[in-house]
């Protein structure tokens, strides 16, 4: 291994060439890399939804989630089941285990979902299978508003549409506002019973002549001809022509007794962006498409589009997220820039110009290394990447450091640069191979985190794995031979750093602060009981220090927000203008704000069931509306925290209208602080549970936005049919249905595609807007043989409670209950309150409680991480065993573990204003593989030092002093390259200005903070009592020896 740097630095040459080409080509690959926001990583879910015109919840639940939840228990590898039935639709998102295959799982489904179609009723509609990943979450929103005509804006958005989908990088355009386009027959109730004309003859004819009949061909001698006949309806004159009724030579056509439109459904939702009627596209991006050359592109198109547009029509892009990773990416670059200055700036005040130079081409030399190596492995630059860049800035110059350091001092002790170099390569190479395989084993066990989470994280060790392997070639192969070619040295320290080689003197004899560090050792040596308590207090008192101060904890991060969804919250019987009313009056409310760029606002009942691509999870079941706002940012001087608390502040003056304020999930989506999952069969043992839990969740202090998924209050009517007196009529249920449907949404009676129209639209029957009421339908009238007849002759309207949903899990019915704390980061406290509750109440037996969100995710995470910290352990002891063969200096080593955890707790007491738990959790898994390599190099020389003969004492005073330098360099460099970080510093060195604060930044403080004083305290611990601890054997046997000739002595009889 070792004649490979020999032969590199005798084919300097061919290997700078190839140097050369690995920059050129690492930095094209940069910056052609595709740009992601988050890793496209399969979440493990998989959607199905089964849409039925008109069924109702408890019908959807029986007839068509029920079915299909029995066929998709076979299944292996599911993990749970969640359903939803609704008012003309049943949903089911399946989660599947983390280690699942994609595609295999898409085929189970389809497959089973297809054995459930039997059992479902005719009039259903193909179910809809989604594979739901996170490429499918959109990266930019375009809003379409203006003062024009809703069909003029309906058209453009079409075409808009139709453009941007033919762009390469574009998935789907989702439009978002418009309303379906039908066309609809309204009859003429007093025409029809002039005429004596049914319902059911209208559908039978229109039914009739809206069918492809196919006709054939005729085969002559003379010749072949296919035979059409055109009976499909193509335009509204079409059916404006169709003969209802025939008299002799009086022909009824349906325009005699009905006015047939072209028009949209009715309206059941409003959309506005900034006050104004809009239609908005939600873009999602091809997966491994660019994200930043996509919004380009699309920014290109609508520009082009607009020239065409009425002056009227305004567009505007909002939520894209191409500029968080332009600001994530110009950071990473400024965090790049300033490592490397002040590199430069500490390396060259203590080796020189040449020697700075060498070990600051190294981060950048990494870096482009690394891309490449990414690129050629088929990754892409997204957050989590950016995150083992981020990481890795302070690491990779380690094994730089310690070679051009090592070369420095053996060229100050005569050797020539080539000589020096080799050496250094060589005699360096096995540490420094150790220090980033114990790097390395501290991120081994993330690429086992089997959840989505860990799919998630698993781009971090990805990341430093190519990084360290990148730095490794830069500090083995091509830094060496570098330094044999322009490499060289001040001698302005040649004197000190001799007599600390053992050369020309004794380290205790050297100037300077590197022989007062020496002497101060060997003082210490002598002492080595003081040092051992003094240190072991030390920790343990910051270890009580930490215990007895409390601390918010937060799963991801609490990010200041760039969006906010305020959620409109209303219940009973309203009508869609009814619910836009009410959510134009809190947009009015909070629309004078400073600092909202924009708002978009759409009305209507969500429900809290299915899956959404919006950012946020799970908005309460009473939701008539949600109002998503566009912050100003810091380039602007606005704080997104100001905004949000004025926002709710605000909102807190409109009486008698609940709200909430939701910031748009960044990373893992969890929810709200306290998520309650209860399951039951039992339908009232699961009432009466969810009503307990909520009682005390209600009278518990420190909440907010408690909600809960029972049945919201409202009115439905039931017409109950008695079956006898029908029968004695020849009605059966479904003309009574069909009746009805005339004064509600219409009778579906068929549908047709004109030419201007991508889908089909339906045909629908349906009464004047005047007669479409609740008594209604008490009047409908309906054909027997014995004449028209009154459905209330055998129907009778009976109102009952509304059920607008019904929400299942794993095969039982399901109620959730959810809160969020009024402090951010107490969430975790108050679920311990509820469970503490909990066990002292008795809990019906037949209903499951389960806690999940946040504080399911940070169990799983603790439980991870606590298996990953010894797993690291584990890893990190076999390399230093084959490093050392020496299980006391083993020990020694992975004490820096204990030391860097230590000082991770003063960074959180001092800096962290709460816990996050990833972010935390990952840097002292980090640091454990980091703050090794100090030790290693430190122990590394004492064993060299004995086997050249020095006593176990002198070893220690001279490897101390031997390695005191480049342990200092390597620590500063790490630090200073990440408290720009801490402190929330950006650097544009293009402008050349430096701010603070921001969104992008914030990213990184919990995870800088936690390298940075973890790895300072470690460190400065580790020079005080790692010497020590290294000649405590020697100190001991000598002690030993001492005591036993002493007994030797006193037995021993006098002569």
């Amino acid at each position: 291994m070792l004649s490979i740097i020999d032969g590199a630095i005798g084919r300097a040459r061919m290997v700078l060439s190839v140097l050369i080409v690995i920059l050129v080509s690492g930095t094209a690959t940069y910056l052609n890399l595709p740009k992601e926001a988050d890793p496209d990583i399969p979440l493990g879910f998989v959607g199905i939804t089964i849409p039925l015109e008109g069924i109702s919840p408890e019908d959807a639940e029986r007839l068509l989630v029920r079915p299909v939840e029995t066929e998709l228990q076979s299944i292996e590898g599911i993990e749970q089941i969640d359903a939803f039935a609704f008012e003309g639709a049943g949903q089911l998102v399946v989660e599947f285990e983390a280690s699942f295959d994609q595609d295999q799982a898409v085929l189970d489904v389809r497959e089973k979902v297809d054995l459930a179609e039997r059992e479902f009723p005719e009039e259903t509609r193909d179910p809809i299978i989604t594979e739901i990943s996170a490429s499918l979450f959109p990266v930019l929103v375009i809003n379409l508003f203006g003062d024009l005509p809703e069909r003029s804006l309906y058209r453009i958005a079409l075409e808009l549409q139709d453009e941007l989908e033919m762009l390469d990088g574009v998935l789907e355009a989702r439009m978002q506002g418009q309303r379906d386009e039908v066309l609809e027959i309204v009859l003429d109730p007093l025409k029809l019973e002039t005429y004596n004309i049914s319902y059911q003859e209208i559908f039978a004819v229109i039914s009739a002549n809206n069918r492809v009949v196919p006709a054939g061909r005729i085969d002559m001698e003379q010749g072949r001809f296919p035979v059409k006949i055109p009976g499909l309806i193509k335009t509204a004159e079409d059916a404006f022509n169709l003969p209802i009724k025939v008299d002799g030579d009086a022909v009824v056509t349906l325009s005699d007794i009905a006015d047939v439109e072209r028009t949209f459904k009715d309206r059941q939702t409003y959309a506005q962006f900034n006050g104004q009627p809009s239609i908005s596209f939600d873009i999602v991006k091809r997966s491994g498409a660019n994200i930043i050359d996509t919004v380009a592109g699309i920014e290109e198109i609508v520009a082009r589009s607009q020239a065409r547009w009425p002056e009227t029509l305004n567009v505007e892009l909002t939520a894209d997220l191409s500029e968080m990773i332009e600001d994530q990416l110009g950071q990473l670059q400024a965090s790049i820039g300033v490592a490397v200055l002040l590199v430069m700036i500490i390396v060259v005040a203590a080796l020189g110009l040449r020697s700075g130079a060498l070990v600051g081409l190294a981060i950048p030399g990494s870096f482009v290394m690394a891309f490449l190596l990414l690129g050629m492995n088929g990754f892409t630059i997204n957050n989590m990447v950016m995150f083992g860049m981020v990481i890795s800035v302070g690491i990779l110059v380690d094994g730089a450091i310690v070679v051009v350091e090592y070369a420095d001092r053996k060229m100050a002790e005569g050797l020539d640069r080539k000589a020096a170099y080799s050496m250094s390569a060589k005699r360096m190479f096995w540490p420094i191979v150790a220090s980033s395989a114990t790097t390395l084993a501290a991120f081994f066990p993330f690429l086992f985190w089997d959840s989505v989470l860990g799919k998630f994280m698993s781009y971090l060790p990805i990341t430093l794995i190519f990084v360290l392997v990148s730095s490794l070639l830069m500090a083995l192969v091509f830094l060496p031979v570098l330094g044999s070619v322009i490499g060289g040295r001040d001698d302005s320290q040649k004197n000190d750093l001799a007599a600390v080689s053992g050369i020309d003197g004794s380290p205790l004899d050297a100037d300077g602060w590197l022989g007062a560090y020496a002497r101060t050792t060997q003082k210490l040596i002598n002492r080595p009981l003081t040092v051992t308590v003094a240190a072991l207090l030390v920790v343990m008192s910051i270890f009580n220090w930490f215990g007895a101060t409390n601390h918010k904890s937060e799963l991801f991060l609490d990010l200041e927000p760039e969006q906010l969804y305020v959620f409109v919250r209303a219940q009973g019987n309203l009508s869609a203008s009814e619910e836009f009313a009410i959510v134009s009056r809190v947009a009015q409310t909070i629309a004078p704000i400073d600092g909202i760029e924009s708002m978009s606002t759409k009305s209507g009942t969500e429900g809290s069931g299915g899956f959404s691509f919006d950012g946020v999870s799970a908005p309460p079941v009473d939701t008539i509306g949600r109002i998503l706002v566009n912050l100003k940012g810091r380039a602007e001087d606005y704080d997104g925290r100001d905004i949000e608390r004025e926002i709710k502040s605000r909102l807190a003056t409109v009486q008698g209208i609940p709200t909430e304020v939701r910031k748009l999930e960044q990373g893992p989506p969890v929810g709200k602080d306290i998520q309650i999952a209860l399951r039951s069969n039992d339908g009232e043992a699961l009432l009466e549970t969810a009503g307990q839990i909520r009682d005390y969740i209600d009278s518990m202090t420190g909440l907010i936005e408690i909600e809960d998924s029972r049945a919201i209050p409202g009115i439905e009517y039931q017409l109950r049919i008695d079956r006898e007196q029908a029968g004695k009529f020849g009605v059966d249920v479904s003309q009574i249905g069909a009746a009805a449907q005339l004064v509600t949404n219409g009778i579906l009676v068929g549908r047709y595609r004109p030419d201007d129209a991508l889908d089909e639209l339906d045909i629908r029957i349906r009464l004047p807007e005047d007669a479409r009421r609740v008594g209604a339908l008490d009047q409908l009238r309906i054909a027997t043989a014995a004449g028209q007849v009154p459905l209330s002759q055998f129907v009778t309207r009976v109102p009952a409670p509304k059920v607008t949903q019904i929400d299942r899990r794993d095969g039982k019915r399901l109620i959730m209950v959810r809160a969020n704390a009024i402090n951010q980061g107490e969430g975790a406290a108050k679920v311990q309150l509820v469970k503490d509750w909990l066990e002292t109440v008795e809990i019906d037996p037949r209903v499951d409680v389960d806690f999940e969100g946040a504080d399911e995710d940070a169990r799983e995470a603790n439980a991870f991480f606590q298996v990953a910290a010894l797993a690291s352990l584990f890893l990190m002891g076999i390399i230093l065993l084959w490093e050392f063969n020496n299980f006391y200096h083993v020990f020694l080593t992975l004490t820096a573990v204990v030391l860097s955890t230590a000082g991770v707790l003063i960074g959180i007491q001092l800096i962290l204003p709460y816990i996050s738990i990833l972010m935390v959790g990952t840097g002292i898994v980090a640091l454990a593989g980091i703050v090794v390599n100090n030790n290693i190099v430190l122990i590394d020389t004492y064993q060299r030092l004995l086997r050249d003969g020095r006593s176990s004492e002198q070893a220690a005073i001279a490897a101390a002093a031997q390695r005191i330098r480049p342990i200092m360099l390597t620590t500063l460099t790490t630090i200073c390259g990440l408290l720009p970080m801490v402190f929330k510093m950006n650097v544009n060195f293009r402008e050349g200005a430096i701010s603070f604060g921001g969104i992008t930044s914030e990213w990184w403080v919990p995870l800088a903070t936690a390298v940075v004083f973890g790895l300072g305290f470690s460190t400065f611990m580790a020079l005080i009592v790692t010497p020590v601890w290294l000649a405590l054997p020697s100190k001991l046997g000598s002690f030993r020896d001492r005591m036993l000739d002493r007994m030797r002595g006193l037995l021993q009889p006098a002569e």
